[in-house]
């Protein structure tokens, strides 16, 4: 029945037949996050960007133009950090590409190589009105690989990224340590591994200076690029003195680090504010034991009271499904004392100030890509149904009812 009310808007899949190029969306709420909340409000959609968007009684919407009705309108979200498109939905070997633990160090994995974009979490994730996500490689080794940015068309890897190489990450504490007693095997010893990498690679980036032609390593290369201040550090850690020596490695070598999980981030807020720092709070759906047993769901919030940037995210989740619902996660948030406009932004443009894309996503203005989730109520109640996404224009209405 819903397949069938979008009409041509929506295509089920990407490889159907085209659904309309100009259309209108009409929202009895419209949150473009970078302005007030709009009611009774159009969003005009014109080859995959937004023309126009304001109250109906001042955008004039072309007759025969096609519509589609929604309670609410807003960006399509934005999951600040996940696994998807390398966590597979089948969670055997074969679909599980999210973190190769055979050397402690491997920046040079790289995310595109591995994602993909047709896997059934993807368009799970676009049936609750996830349109941009953050994915890569997986916490749990020292230098786990490369992350990526990428739209949820479900096409293929070149085609659906946003950014190549968003960042690298890298785990302290715990879940850094090398398997079956491989190094590292302390603290210590991972947080002297990564700054003996970055002395590498600052020794390689001179030398490739100097001598153009020398040869390539392509995990110095990638951290000659950290160390330039081109890609962040993705620094997942939980305990407070993990947190410490990463934001004293980003002090040493003057690194761009997000501090991600972060559970004892409320013990240090000054600290973190101080460094500028972004951080990606732990999802509230996290088990909360081992390095999270300090952890918080009012993390959101005293990270918003600190004036600490922040975003929302569904992490990486080692059991099935492989990943969780971020609008739950908001919604938690929430509940925990976040206003719902915060939680909004974190999940729409303050995600994408993060990740760098905020000129083309993140918010509902003129010329940007028209990316938007339709909703049958309040996005952030347990009840309320995503109804569809539009990608570029492109609808789609597969995922939970």
């Amino acid at each position: 029945m819903l397949a069938l009310s979008l009409g041509v808007l929506f295509a089920a899949l990407p490889q159907e037949a085209p659904p309309a190029t100009a259309f209108a969306v009409r929202g009895a709420k419209v949150y473009p996050v970078a302005g007030a909340p709009i009611d009774d409000g159009v969003v005009l959609v014109r080859d995959g960007r937004i023309v126009q968007v304001g109250p109906a009684a001042t955008v004039a919407v072309p007759a025969g133009m096609a519509e589609r009705r929604a309670a609410v309108v807003t960006p399509g979200l934005i999951d600040a950090h996940a696994t998807v498109g390398l966590t597979g939905i089948l969670n055997v070997p074969h679909d599980q590409d999210q973190l190769d633990r055979s050397a402690a160090v491997q920046p040079e994995l790289r995310a595109i190589d591995a994602y993909h974009a047709r896997d059934p979490l993807v368009g799970w994730l676009r049936g609750l009105g996830v349109t941009t996500v953050h994915t890569g490689h997986a916490p749990g080794a020292l230098v786990a690989g490369q992350t990526m940015v990428v739209k949820l068309r479900g096409r293929s890897a070149d085609q659906d990224v946003l950014v190549p190489l968003a960042m690298v990450a890298v785990t302290l504490g715990d879940g850094g340590r090398g398997p079956g007693g491989k190094s590292p095997g302390t603290r210590a010893k991972a947080v002297a591994m990564l700054r003996e990498q970055l002395l590498k690679a600052r020794e390689y980036a001179a030398k490739r200076q100097r001598e153009p032609d020398a040869a390539v390593d392509l995990g110095l290369d990638v951290l000659a690029r950290v160390l330039a201040r081109e890609v962040p550090l993705l620094v997942t850690a939980h305990r407070a003195h993990d947190l410490q020596a990463a934001l004293r490695v980003a002090d040493e070598f003057q690194l761009r680090v997000v501090l991600d999980g972060a559970a004892e981030a409320y013990t240090m807020l000054p600290e973190i504010q101080r460094a500028g720092v972004w951080v990606l709070p732990h999802p509230a759906m996290a088990r909360t034991t081992g390095e999270l047993a300090n952890g918080t769901m009012e993390l959101p919030k005293l990270l918003l009271d600190a004036r600490v940037p922040f975003a929302l995210q569904s992490g990486f989740e080692g059991y099935v499904p492989k990943t969780r619902v971020v609008t739950f996660e908001a919604g938690v948030a929430v509940g925990r004392g976040l206003p719902a406009a915060a939680a909004l932004r974190a999940l729409t443009l303050d995600a994408a100030r993060l990740l760098g894309v905020d000129g083309r996503v993140g918010s509902l203005e003129p010329g940007k890509d028209a990316d938007l989730a339709l909703w049958d109520g309040d996005p952030f109640e347990y009840t309320t149904h995503c109804l569809g996404t539009v990608i570029d224009g492109v609808g789609y209405a597969e995922g939970p009812r």
